[in-house]
């Protein structure tokens, strides 16, 4: 996922994005925890994927206030 990606989404676009993506970051962590976990860069590019979002949404946040 690319921020120029993100950023051209709506604000609520990326909070449904968001909240999969926390989905899927629980799911990594319990197959971790568990031994089941075959791709474990998947766990690093969901919470930078993660972080991105939320920067971007509190970018556009900032930019309605101002």
């Amino acid at each position: 996922m690319k921020a120029s990606d993100v950023r051209a989404n709506t604000s609520d676009e990326l909070k449904a994005n968001l909240e999969e993506l926390k989905k899927e970051q629980f799911n990594l962590r319990f197959q971790r925890a568990t031994g089941q976990l075959e791709n474990t860069a998947r766990v690093r590019q969901v919470r930078r994927d993660i972080a991105r979002i939320q920067t971007v949404l509190r970018d556009k946040r900032v930019s309605d206030n101002a």
